[in-house]
């Protein structure tokens, strides 16, 4: 099964049946805790346990890399920045801290089915209607938000085969251009089929 970007992975491991609320909050404590990481060791360990994390929920290997490799110039750019600006102990500290969350976030969402987490972040946000908040609506976009993650990726791909179908070089402007073209017909497209059932804003 290929999962590229952490959609849901079927499984009865001890990660998938953990309640939702819990791995949210792992996650969420995790991201808050990165900031204390100064130290490549301290990435070190991190990097293990959510290593572990995968090893546990009997993710393979080849899938855990499927998460990180979209963001693979992101991260060599970001380590050539702190390398030049303040080291390369710096630079593996930032790159290790944001690959270890984009990991534990890719984890989360690989062992827990959307719906399940979108409801957890409803009843959550529900108690807060006295201020103005509308868990509801707040559901809806954070679903639709994860549902267009692989309708963009799915875009991209049939962007760049069309490229090779032209022999075309990978020109960064010559792929983004009719990616977001397509992206935004793609949004208003979606964006009338709501108006048509409702939800008009």
């Amino acid at each position: 099964m290929s999962t590229p970007l952490g959609l849901y992975l079927p499984g009865s491991s001890p990660v998938h049946r953990a309640p939702v609320g819990l791995k949210i909050a792992v996650m969420v404590l995790a991201g808050l805790g990165s900031v204390l990481l100064h130290r490549p060791v301290q990435v070190a360990v991190g990097l293990v346990l959510v290593g572990l994390g995968y090893a546990v929920a009997r993710v393979s290997w080849r899938l855990a890399v499927a998460q990180v490799r979209p963001l693979l110039w992101l991260l060599g750019a970001t380590a050539v920045f702190h390398v030049v600006v303040s080291g390369w102990q710096r630079a593996v500290v930032v790159v290790g801290v944001i690959a270890m969350l984009v990991l534990l976030a890719a984890l989360v969402t690989l062992t827990t089915r959307t719906t399940d987490m979108v409801d957890a972040i409803v009843r959550w946000l529900r108690p807060l209607h006295r201020v103005g908040v509308d868990a509801e609506r707040v559901g809806l976009m954070l679903t639709l938000g994860i549902r267009c993650v692989p309708v963009v990726v799915g875009l991209a791909e049939e962007v760049r085969d069309a490229q090779r179908a032209r022999g075309l070089t990978a020109s960064p402007r010559a792929f983004a251009v009719p990616l977001i073209v397509r992206s935004l017909r793609h949004a208003d497209a979606l964006a009338d089929a709501l108006v048509a059932r409702g939800v008009e804003d």
